[in-house]
Formats: structure tokens, C-alpha cells, sequence
């Protein structure tokens, strides 16, 4: 897990990491580094140097950042909270649970097709035999 300090420490994250994710998705968001540096209220100098690495960003620069290009400051950093990451596996599970269930239904589908198809060739035979039958049976007539 990531440990927060004043500074990004480089044992935790590489900062030339982030600096080019910084520079990519601003390039993505269609943003010059003037934009940007306007935008939190840097010389763009100061800003460049963030992007070139040449300075240490501190985090609440990095979640300033972050807030200006519109992301997750996880998203800069790399990292998936551990929320994140349940809820991934929780969603694997439940893919796996429908897959499941699917064929289950698939099976019992199956079997209530082959019961019924079985049912109605019985009933065709049974109606079949009593056609062939003699007809034994009585007539009243009135006199």
C-alpha cells in the first residue's frame, strides 16, 4: 500500500512515472503546459519542470494536478485502492457465478424438452392404441 509523505517518495513510486503520465493525458486532454500551468497557478517554467521531472511534487500538487486534468489521482500514480481491487475480484466471481447458472439452465432446459417430448410421443401412443382397439360396445335403441 501506498505510505503518504509530504513528498513522493522515489522508493514508492517512480516520479518520472507520474510526470509522464502527467504529460500524457494532458497531451490527451488537448491541454498546452501554458493551460496547465495557468491553470494551477504556476510559471509555465515551474510547470514544464514538473513534466520534465526536475522537481519534487508534492501531494497536494500531484492531487491539484489531478483535479485540473479531470482523473483520479490513483490514475497518475498507477495504484488501485484496495476497493478497487475487490470489487474487481467480486465481479470475476459473479462472472463466474452466471456462467454457472447459465448452464444450469441450459441443462434444465435440456431435460424439460426431452420430458416433454418424451410426454407427448406417450400420449400420441396411447391415443394411437386405443384407435386400433375393436370397439366393443352396446346400443340402446328405443322401441
Amino acid at each position: 500500500m501506498l505510505g503518504f509523505t509530504d513528498k513522493l517518495s522515489e522508493n514508492m513510486i517512480q516520479p518520472e512515472n507520474i510526470a509522464e503520465k502527467i504529460r500524457l493525458t494532458r497531451i490527451q486532454k488537448g491541454l498546452s503546459q501554458e493551460n496547465m500551468a495557468e491553470m494551477l497557478n504556476l510559471s509555465t517554467t515551474a510547470y514544464g519542470d514538473i513534466e520534465r521531472n526536475k522537481t519534487e511534487l508534492t501531494i497536494p500538487r500531484l492531487l491539484r494536478i489531478a483535479q485540473v486534468l479531470d482523473i483520479d489521482y490513483k490514475d497518475l500514480l498507477g495504484i488501485e485502492s484496495k476497493n478497487d481491487a475487490y470489487l474487481i475480484l467480486e465481479n470475476e466471481k459473479l462472472k463466474i457465478e452466471n456462467e454457472k447458472l447459465r448452464l444450469e439452465i441450459s441443462h434444465l432446459k435440456d431435460k424439460f424438452e426431452k420430458a416433454l417430448l418424451y410426454e407427448v410421443l406417450r400420449g400420441m401412443r396411447q391415443q394411437q392404441e386405443q384407435s386400433e382397439r375393436p370397439k366393443i360396445g352396446f346400443q340402446l335403441t328405443h322401441n
